[in-house]
Protein backbone atom coordinates (compact mmCIF):
# COMPACT_ATOMS: atom_id res chain seq x y z
CA UNK A 1 0.00 0.00 0.00
CA UNK A 2 1.90 3.05 -0.98
CA UNK A 3 0.27 6.80 0.67
CA UNK A 4 0.94 9.68 -1.25
CA UNK A 5 0.10 13.70 -0.96
CA UNK A 6 -0.61 15.67 -4.04
CA UNK A 7 -0.82 19.36 -4.92
CA UNK A 8 -4.74 20.56 -6.02
CA UNK A 9 -5.73 24.12 -6.25
CA UNK A 10 -7.67 23.83 -2.87
CA UNK A 11 -4.83 22.19 -0.81
CA UNK A 12 -3.29 19.37 -0.44
CA UNK A 13 -5.02 15.55 -1.29
CA UNK A 14 -3.90 12.64 0.02
CA UNK A 15 -3.87 9.18 -2.76
CA UNK A 16 -4.20 5.85 -0.87
CA UNK A 17 -3.67 3.16 -3.10
CA UNK A 18 -3.59 -0.73 -2.56
CA UNK A 19 -2.41 -2.38 -5.88
CA UNK A 20 -3.55 -5.31 -7.64
CA UNK A 21 -0.73 -8.06 -9.08
CA UNK A 22 -2.50 -7.42 -12.71
CA UNK A 23 -4.86 -4.58 -12.53
CA UNK A 24 -7.72 -5.47 -15.02
CA UNK A 25 -9.68 -1.58 -13.86
CA UNK A 26 -8.69 0.90 -11.06
CA UNK A 27 -11.75 2.46 -8.60
CA UNK A 28 -10.61 5.71 -7.48
CA UNK A 29 -12.83 6.34 -4.14
CA UNK A 30 -13.71 9.51 -2.54
CA UNK A 31 -15.50 9.57 1.13
CA UNK A 32 -18.67 11.52 2.52
CA UNK A 33 -18.66 15.16 4.00
CA UNK A 34 -18.19 14.36 7.55
CA UNK A 35 -15.77 11.39 7.50
CA UNK A 36 -12.80 9.87 5.76
CA UNK A 37 -11.12 7.10 4.02
CA UNK A 38 -11.39 4.74 6.62
CA UNK A 39 -15.38 4.29 6.63
CA UNK A 40 -16.24 0.61 6.82
CA UNK A 41 -17.65 0.49 3.55
CA UNK A 42 -14.51 1.97 1.86
CA UNK A 43 -12.39 -0.10 3.66
CA UNK A 44 -13.95 -3.25 2.68
CA UNK A 45 -13.54 -2.14 -1.06
CA UNK A 46 -10.04 -1.66 -0.20
CA UNK A 47 -9.35 -4.94 1.37
CA UNK A 48 -10.87 -7.50 -1.35
CA UNK A 49 -10.70 -5.80 -4.22
CA UNK A 50 -7.28 -5.87 -5.20
CA UNK A 51 -7.14 -9.62 -4.74
CA UNK A 52 -9.79 -9.88 -7.53
CA UNK A 53 -7.28 -7.67 -10.36
CA UNK A 54 -8.66 -4.12 -9.27
CA UNK A 55 -6.73 -1.14 -7.60
CA UNK A 56 -8.36 0.70 -5.26
CA UNK A 57 -7.45 4.34 -4.77
CA UNK A 58 -8.71 5.99 -1.74
CA UNK A 59 -8.77 9.98 -2.16
CA UNK A 60 -9.21 12.17 0.59
CA UNK A 61 -10.00 15.79 0.03
CA UNK A 62 -8.03 18.85 1.08
CA UNK A 63 -10.64 20.07 3.81
CA UNK A 64 -9.98 16.56 5.33
CA UNK A 65 -6.65 16.48 4.82
CA UNK A 66 -6.31 20.06 6.57
CA UNK A 67 -8.41 19.13 9.38
CA UNK A 68 -11.78 20.68 8.86
CA UNK A 69 -14.31 19.78 10.53
CA UNK A 70 -17.11 19.66 7.16
CA UNK A 71 -16.48 19.19 3.78
CA UNK A 72 -16.17 22.58 1.16
CA UNK A 73 -18.46 23.27 -1.40
CA UNK A 74 -19.32 20.84 -4.29
CA UNK A 75 -17.68 22.56 -7.02
CA UNK A 76 -14.10 22.44 -4.71
CA UNK A 77 -14.78 18.74 -4.32
CA UNK A 78 -15.28 18.24 -7.87
CA UNK A 79 -12.42 20.05 -8.51
CA UNK A 80 -9.95 17.71 -6.41
CA UNK A 81 -11.44 14.90 -7.38
CA UNK A 82 -10.52 15.57 -11.22
CA UNK A 83 -6.95 16.63 -10.24
CA UNK A 84 -6.26 13.03 -8.47
CA UNK A 85 -7.52 11.35 -10.89
CA UNK A 86 -5.73 13.33 -13.41
CA UNK A 87 -2.30 13.39 -11.40
CA UNK A 88 -2.70 9.33 -11.57
CA UNK A 89 -3.06 8.76 -15.17
CA UNK A 90 -3.92 4.70 -14.86
CA UNK A 91 -3.92 2.54 -17.62
CA UNK A 92 -6.41 0.43 -16.50
CA UNK A 93 -9.72 1.15 -17.11
CA UNK A 94 -11.02 3.93 -14.50
CA UNK A 95 -13.76 3.96 -12.31
CA UNK A 96 -14.80 6.81 -9.98
CA UNK A 97 -16.60 6.09 -7.23
CA UNK A 98 -17.26 7.24 -3.47
CA UNK A 99 -19.99 7.51 -0.64
CA UNK A 100 -22.68 9.88 0.31
CA UNK A 101 -20.86 13.23 -1.05
CA UNK A 102 -18.23 11.85 -2.92
CA UNK A 103 -21.09 9.56 -4.63
CA UNK A 104 -22.20 12.45 -5.70
CA UNK A 105 -18.65 14.16 -7.01
CA UNK A 106 -17.76 10.99 -8.78
CA UNK A 107 -21.06 10.79 -10.39
CA UNK A 108 -20.58 15.17 -11.56
CA UNK A 109 -17.47 14.02 -12.53
CA UNK A 110 -17.18 10.40 -14.01
CA UNK A 111 -18.26 11.28 -17.90
CA UNK A 112 -15.74 14.32 -18.08
CA UNK A 113 -13.06 12.14 -16.59
CA UNK A 114 -13.68 9.32 -19.31
CA UNK A 115 -14.52 7.40 -16.57
CA UNK A 116 -15.88 3.52 -17.34
CA UNK A 117 -18.07 3.55 -14.86
CA UNK A 118 -19.21 5.44 -11.57
CA UNK A 119 -19.88 3.61 -8.30
CA UNK A 120 -22.28 5.72 -5.55
CA UNK A 121 -22.48 4.16 -2.20
CA UNK A 122 -25.23 5.60 -0.15
CA UNK A 123 -26.25 8.24 -2.72
CA UNK A 124 -27.69 11.46 -0.97
CA UNK A 125 -31.32 11.63 -3.57
CA UNK A 126 -31.95 14.22 -0.86
CA UNK A 127 -31.86 15.99 2.33
CA UNK A 128 -33.63 13.93 5.01
CA UNK A 129 -37.52 14.39 5.02
CA UNK A 130 -37.15 15.77 1.61
CA UNK A 131 -38.16 13.16 -0.60
CA UNK A 132 -41.87 14.38 -1.62
CA UNK A 133 -39.83 18.01 -2.72
CA UNK A 134 -38.40 17.88 -6.48
CA UNK A 135 -36.83 20.78 -5.82
CA UNK A 136 -34.80 19.24 -3.00
CA UNK A 137 -33.77 15.81 -5.84
CA UNK A 138 -30.14 14.90 -6.33
CA UNK A 139 -31.38 12.70 -9.43
CA UNK A 140 -30.34 14.60 -12.09
CA UNK A 141 -27.09 14.03 -10.85
CA UNK A 142 -27.41 10.41 -11.82
CA UNK A 143 -27.53 10.96 -15.73
CA UNK A 144 -23.64 9.99 -15.79
CA UNK A 145 -23.78 8.50 -19.50
CA UNK A 146 -21.53 5.45 -18.40
CA UNK A 147 -22.34 2.62 -16.22
CA UNK A 148 -23.62 3.50 -12.86
CA UNK A 149 -24.04 1.73 -9.78
CA UNK A 150 -25.63 2.71 -6.35
CA UNK A 151 -25.45 0.87 -3.48
CA UNK A 152 -27.88 2.04 -0.74
CA UNK A 153 -29.29 0.93 2.79
CA UNK A 154 -33.06 0.23 2.69
CA UNK A 155 -33.71 2.58 5.86
CA UNK A 156 -31.68 5.25 4.23
CA UNK A 157 -33.53 8.91 5.10
CA UNK A 158 -31.80 10.49 2.32
CA UNK A 159 -32.89 7.81 -0.29
CA UNK A 160 -34.50 4.58 -0.35
CA UNK A 161 -33.80 2.15 -2.81
CA UNK A 162 -37.32 2.39 -4.66
CA UNK A 163 -37.22 5.71 -4.47
CA UNK A 164 -34.93 5.98 -7.28
CA UNK A 165 -35.37 6.83 -10.97
CA UNK A 166 -36.13 3.94 -13.01
CA UNK A 167 -33.28 2.70 -15.28
CA UNK A 168 -30.48 3.28 -12.26
CA UNK A 169 -29.36 -0.21 -11.56
CA UNK A 170 -29.94 0.04 -7.29
CA UNK A 171 -27.93 -3.11 -5.07
CA UNK A 172 -30.53 -2.64 -1.87
CA UNK A 173 -28.75 -3.35 1.77
CA UNK A 174 -31.52 -5.17 3.53
CA UNK A 175 -31.71 -2.62 6.83
CA UNK A 176 -29.02 -0.45 6.60
CA UNK A 177 -29.25 3.36 7.15
CA UNK A 178 -26.66 6.37 5.27
CA UNK A 179 -23.88 4.74 6.82
CA UNK A 180 -24.71 0.76 6.38
CA UNK A 181 -25.20 0.30 10.06
CA UNK A 182 -27.85 -2.04 10.71
CA UNK A 183 -30.27 -2.85 13.65
CA UNK A 184 -29.37 -6.20 15.98
CA UNK A 185 -32.27 -7.25 15.03
CA UNK A 186 -31.82 -6.67 11.16
CA UNK A 187 -32.50 -9.45 8.73
CA UNK A 188 -28.76 -9.43 7.64
CA UNK A 189 -25.82 -8.85 10.19
CA UNK A 190 -22.81 -6.01 10.13
CA UNK A 191 -20.34 -8.56 8.21
CA UNK A 192 -22.99 -9.68 5.56
CA UNK A 193 -23.55 -6.12 5.10
CA UNK A 194 -20.11 -5.55 3.52
CA UNK A 195 -20.35 -8.82 2.52
CA UNK A 196 -23.39 -7.85 0.11
CA UNK A 197 -21.53 -4.32 -0.94
CA UNK A 198 -18.12 -6.19 -2.05
CA UNK A 199 -20.10 -8.73 -4.15
CA UNK A 200 -22.25 -6.88 -5.57
CA UNK A 201 -19.52 -4.32 -7.06
CA UNK A 202 -17.47 -6.63 -8.00
CA UNK A 203 -19.89 -8.09 -10.31
CA UNK A 204 -20.75 -5.32 -11.39
CA UNK A 205 -17.66 -4.15 -12.08
CA UNK A 206 -16.37 -7.34 -14.00
CA UNK A 207 -19.88 -7.15 -15.83
CA UNK A 208 -19.63 -3.40 -16.83
CA UNK A 209 -16.41 -1.90 -16.86
CA UNK A 210 -13.97 -5.86 -17.46
CA UNK A 211 -15.79 -7.73 -19.21
CA UNK A 212 -16.11 -4.89 -22.44
CA UNK A 213 -12.66 -3.50 -21.50
CA UNK A 214 -11.69 -7.32 -22.58
CA UNK A 215 -13.87 -7.64 -25.56
CA UNK A 216 -12.34 -4.28 -27.15
CA UNK A 217 -9.05 -5.47 -26.83
CA UNK A 218 -9.73 -9.08 -28.89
Amino acid sequence: MTDQMIATQYGEGRLVTRRARRPVATLLLSHGAGNGIDTPDLEALNAALPGQGITVVRFEQPWKVAGRPVATPPKTLDAALTEAANWMRVRTPLVIGGRSAGARSACRTARSLGAAGALALAFPLHPPGKANDPSKSRAEELRTRVPTLVVQGEKDPMGRPEEFPAGIEVVPIPGADHSFRVAARAPVSQEDVLAILVESTLEWLVREVVGPAEKSRA
